[in-house]
């Protein structure tokens, strides 16, 4: 079985994009198009990283990441933000959160591969920044 990665994302033409990319790259991709529903899935369910849009309703990206960090067993999920948000660096950088990184939209399937296989590769890291 395939290390599955949880998509955390709002907008319908981007997670299905997502979810193609991710299965062509040999995982198996999870669907959530809201922070609240993506924390029922993982509490049943531990993805080996996820990908996590910023700008949603009802809780945004970094909402989501303080429930997650908050839910037992779930603290060191591998999270790589997937974002159009420039101050995203600045603000990682402030939480000082070794399993978190980031992927600026639009991405390409190259750089969605380099950042996904690094990241889990990695284990945890200290810096952001693929690009």
């Amino acid at each position: 079985m395939s290390p599955s990665i949880l998509i955390v994302e709002d907008d319908q033409p981007i997670l299905e994009m997502m979810d193609l990319m991710i299965r062509r790259l040999g995982y198996d991709p999870v669907l959530a198009t809201n922070g609240i529903d993506a924390l029922e899935l993982i509490k049943t369910e531990t993805p080996a990283l996820i990908l996590l849009d910023i700008m949603m309703m009802p809780i945004n990206g970094w909402e989501f990441l303080e429930r997650l960090r908050a839910l037992p067993g779930r603290k060191d999920i591998p999270v790589l933000f997937f974002t159009a948000t420039p101050e995203v660096e600045e603000r990682m950088a402030q939480l000082h959160d070794p399993n978190l990184g980031v992927l600026h939209k639009p991405v390409t399937f190259s750089e969605l591969k380099a950042g996904i296989e690094a990241f889990l590769r990695a284990g945890p890291r200290a810096t952001s920044g693929e690009r």
